[in-house]
């Protein structure tokens, strides 16, 4: 969703991604160099998690703080522009791929709207809503619709805003992941995608673009969570044994496996769900042969291999650092670069998408 007020005059002007999750936040600006981006400057930092309920902001003065903080005295390189594409969670939006009769303009818009009434559990007026044709033939046109409550957005804008930055564009996380998986030399073969967040696992059907979307509980802290209470460990102790041992062999595999399977179980079966409602949709095209795990919390050993156990499909999870050069620039530890997959998508749209 992009802030389509401003005009081309900008368009070519450099633009930062900043990811605010549960507790974190990320930022990171990257410059296209020939067929490789480079990482211009990145950073993260903590923040009291209590300062955002419900996905909406309700103390920026917190927030605001950690990011001066990160930009004074934290920053791995520079961030040279105050323009910032931010991320909104997924799990705090509505989407839908919607079949329409061949129409445009005020038809179109309207016909969106319509649908979105009935598929939405909350008035129009307190959303903000954004679609994209996806899809167009002779007799349909396959649109996917995005809705986000104005008060999620809103108490993000309120933030820029302290901050002294200018938004300039707004981004789903799960969308900002498949604009990083564009860069993949496999993006041409429709795949999963699961973008693992502290609490959550997005999960996207992406061929080109988004299909299909969903949530399921199942992020990093759930992982460690279920540890914790399973084996009778502090949570420190259990987020050492999930980085460390994860679901990869071990004495420990057991009772960990034991301890994850509920979630994981209720995962696959939402991605199988949406491969199939894929599948009967888009039946003449290529089949999902592909699955790619994301974020924070696809770092855990032995995940990739008991989904692909699991699942039937390949499994591989998606190091982001690999799609951009960081010469001169120290990476992240390696335990750590996946939770930059959606702030490195964010910084990779190019301003004049932005702006078009």
């Amino acid at each position: 969703m992009g802030n389509n007020k401003s005009t081309y005059f900008f368009k070519d002007k450099p633009i930062f991604g900043l990811d605010i999750g549960h507790g974190t936040l990320k930022v990171m600006q990257t410059e296209r160099r020939g067929k490789k981006s480079r990482v211009v400057g990145y950073g993260n930092t903590s923040f009291d998690a209590n300062a955002i309920q419900d996905g909406i902001i309700v103390d920026p003065q917190v927030i605001a703080k950690a990011t001066a903080n990160l930009f004074e005295h934290q920053l791995i390189g520079d961030i040279t522009t105050n323009r910032v594409v931010i991320a909104i969670p997924a799990y705090r939006t509505f989407t839908r791929l919607i079949n329409l009769p061949p129409m445009n303009g005020k038809q179109l818009k309207e016909a969106v709207q319509l649908e979105a009434e009935q598929y939405i559990p909350m008035p129009l007026a307190e959303l903000y809503l954004d679609y994209d044709v996806v899809g167009r033939t002779d007799d349909k046109l396959d649109v996917f619709a995005v809705a986000v409550p104005r008060k999620t957005v809103d108490s993000q804008l309120q933030l820029m805003r302290l901050l002294g930055l200018e938004t300039v564009g707004v981004e789903t996380t799960i969308d900002a992941a498949g604009k990083l998986f564009l860069q993949d030399r496999q993006s041409d073969v429709p795949a999963v995608l699961i973008d693992f967040g502290s609490l959550s696992a997005d999960i996207t059907i992406f061929d080109q673009h988004m299909l299909v979307s969903g949530t399921v509980t199942g992020g990093g802290d759930v992982f460690t969570n279920r540890i914790r209470e399973k084996l009778g460990v502090t949570q420190a102790e259990a987020q050492i044994i999930k980085t460390k041992y994860g679901l990869a062999p071990s004495k420990k595999q057991a009772e960990i496996t034991a301890a994850l399977e509920p979630v994981l179980r209720q995962l696959a079966q939402e991605i199988r769900r949406m491969i199939r409602y894929y599948e009967e949709r888009y039946g003449d095209k290529q089949k999902v042969s592909q699955v790619i795990t994301l974020g924070g919390g696809a770092n855990m050993p032995g995940l990739s291999d008991y989904m692909t156990n699991n699942l039937r499909l390949a499994v591989r999870s998606c190091d982001p650092w690999e799609y951009c050069d960081h010469a001169g620039l120290q990476p992240p530890a390696k335990a750590d670069k996946p939770m930059f997959a959606t702030v490195m998508g964010l910084s990779l749209i190019p301003p004049q998408e932005l702006f078009a």
